[in-house]
């Protein structure tokens, strides 16, 4: 391995735009700057677009990369077919089959869930999946599922906290999302039901009594749909890069390019 090119010392990013007498640019951008700081929304993008990359390191990098060259081929186009269906992003439904599964199609865990979606007995039922080492029913029906719960994410939250919503109930259920979203948890706090960013910091104290005698589903292990958010972020993001890579060099070398599912929702 070697280095292409050094980038240099770490900077702060910066706008820049021609110089002018006029100076009612650059003071609108410092006013927008100051507005967004002041209500949060800098806050957000700021969570939205870095928070997720900080733990992803070189080995889990190493393994995933791996997995996508040994494993991925083998299910591609079962995402592919599923993303038609449903309406989502093949590469999310790939990273959440990687994070349940590590894209294997008998995984099974002590809990009795079964096969790449590790789907449980009753939602493999109710999304008719008649066996779930079947990786093409276990596909279809983690995705139907998957998009049975964004669809029950109310509407006015927008992408791609909506996604990160339905992820963490993926994980632990609806029910417990709503309660960690709840006016006498988030709102209390002074959070914001309906930023991911802010019932995250929510979602863990499900697990500590004070909080949970208090909701409709009770106590829960919080912290682990925070981290399940957080992995499948990681995950998708890196198959985007992956795929765009592999377009690029399809295109410089004249090879056929790999087809591309359209983004939805949006990431």
């Amino acid at each position: 391995m070697r280095i292409a090119f050094e980038i240099g010392e770490p900077r702060q990013l910066r706008w820049a735009y021609n110089y002018s007498d006029d100076d009612s640019l650059a003071t609108a951008i410092e006013t927008f700057f100051d507005e967004i700081e002041q209500d949060g929304r800098l806050e957000q993008l700021i969570h939205r677009h870095y928070s997720h990359v900080e733990k992803f390191n070189y080995s889990d990098i190493r393994t995933f990369t791996r997995r996508i060259e040994t494993h991925l081929p083998q299910f591609e186009a079962l995402f592919k077919q599923a993303s038609v269906e449903v309406g989502i992003d093949w590469r999310l439904l790939a990273a959440i089959g990687y994070q349940e599964s590590l894209w294997n199609a008998r995984a099974k865990s002590p809990t009795g869930v079964r096969g790449l979606m590790t789907l449980t007995l009753t939602t493999a039922k109710q999304m008719k999946v008649k066996n779930r080492l079947d990786p093409a029913q276990s596909i279809r029906g983690g995705s139907k599922y998957f998009a049975s719960v964004l669809k029950r994410i109310p509407a006015r939250i927008r992408e791609p906290d909506r996604s990160w919503f339905a992820l963490a109930a993926y994980n632990v259920g609806l029910g417990h999302v709503e309660d960690a979203r709840a006016r006498i948890i988030t709102q209390s706090r002074g959070g914001d039901p309906d930023r991911w960013i802010d019932v995250k910091e929510s979602l863990p104290l499900l697990a500590r009594k004070k909080w949970y005698k208090k909701t409709k589903y009770g106590y829960a292990r919080g912290w682990e749909p925070v981290k399940y958010v957080e992995n499948i972020r990681q995950y998708f993001d890196y198959l985007t890069g992956f795929e765009t890579k592999a377009l690029r060099e399809a295109s410089e070398s004249n090879k056929p390019k790999p087809e591309v599912a359209p983004l939805t929702p949006s990431m």
